[in-house]
């Protein structure tokens, strides 16, 4: 099979036969073999009848409904692990992506070569509320990332099989797919100009609160990748550093004191300093550190993936 088109969607009636017809007039027109999955995440709509609908007439159609809202995270990872395609295209459900991409996507991973390819809408159609903090998203994702790509969270996406089936999304990740494709090894990653529509029917599921929740989502994905299997190299490293640097200013702090003593020099109480306490609060976090580091290698040495390895050929 060439292509499965994956499209999660939540109350998305009104826009479900046009969007189906759409995307069957693409693949007629270039001869792919296809599916299209839909995910219902809970829509309280009619969406999952429209579907049914769909689906008696249309044997190239798979659904999953979830029985209430998850997010579109579980909805990809479900999919993803039904999708028989070659290549796999994630789509929205709300007609801002246009299915004439198809073929262009299609053919950046087979032709091309890329792993995985994300649309980027250079033209936005949205307000200043949502374009400017997806600008400031964005470079934060490439930042931190090192994936040079400018539209991080297009739901318009194109997938070796390979990749999908070699990543894990879960929580709100959806939006770092490309950085999960190149943690798992995946370096062929792309992106291609895409035609981005006004919402034709309803309103955007999402609010501000996903780029609160997708600067979270990032630096957690950032420490796990990096310190994820060794958390001992962050935790125990920066742990003894804090214990020693307060042991010295301990010591330090005592040695003044004793200086004063031989000396006969008026000395206040070492519990009177201010740097006895910092001493002793850096003495405390950094052994707190350290357990924590070492808590956490326990953890990852008995974790069922702890060598789960990616290996991409073996003769």
């Amino acid at each position: 099979m060439d292509i499965s088109v994956v499209i999660p969607l939540l109350n998305e009636e009104e826009s479900l036969n046009e969007l189906h017809a759409w995307i069957k007039r693409v693949m007629s027109e270039n001869s792919f073999s296809y599916e299209i999955i839909f995910v219902d995440d809970g829509s309280t709509d009619h969406s999952w009848n429209v579907i049914c609908d769909l689906k008696k007439a249309d044997n190239n159609i798979k659904a999953i409904r979830f029985r209430r809202n998850y997010g579109k995270s579980p909805a990809l990872h479900c999919a993803f692990k039904r999708a028989e395609g070659d290549v796999i295209i994630t789509m929205d459900a709300d007609l801002q992506d246009s299915p004439d991409e198809i073929p262009d996507l299609y053919k950046k991973i087979k032709e091309e070569g890329f792993d995985l390819v994300s649309g980027w809408k250079k033209k936005r159609y949205d307000p200043l509320s949502k374009t400017i903090p997806t600008k400031l998203f964005n470079a934060t994702a490439r930042k931190v990332s090192g994936v040079m790509l400018h539209d991080f969270n297009c739901g318009l996406k194109s997938y070796r099989k390979d990749v999908v089936k070699n990543i894990e999304i879960y929580n709100d990740m959806h939006r770092y797919v490309p950085y999960l494709a190149k943690i798992a090894g995946f370096s062929k990653i792309g992106e291609k100009e895409v035609q981005h529509r006004a919402r034709k029917y309803g309103k955007s599921k999402f609010g501000l609160s996903r780029f609160v929740n997708g600067y979270l989502d990032l630096l957690t994905l950032w420490f796990l990748s990096v310190f994820g299997r060794k958390p001992m190299h962050f935790f125990g490293l920066w742990g003894s550093v804090m214990f020693f640097l307060g042991l010295l200013a301990a010591v330090a702090v005592g040695a003044s004191k004793l200086y004063a003593i031989s000396k006969g020099i008026p000395h206040p109480l070492v519990t009177n300093s201010p740097y006895f306490y910092i001493a002793l609060t850096m003495m405390i976090l950094g052994t707190q550190l350290f357990l924590a580091g070492f808590l956490g290698e326990i953890v990852s040495r008995n974790s069922s993936d702890r060598n789960d390895y990616k290996i991409e050929e073996e003769l």
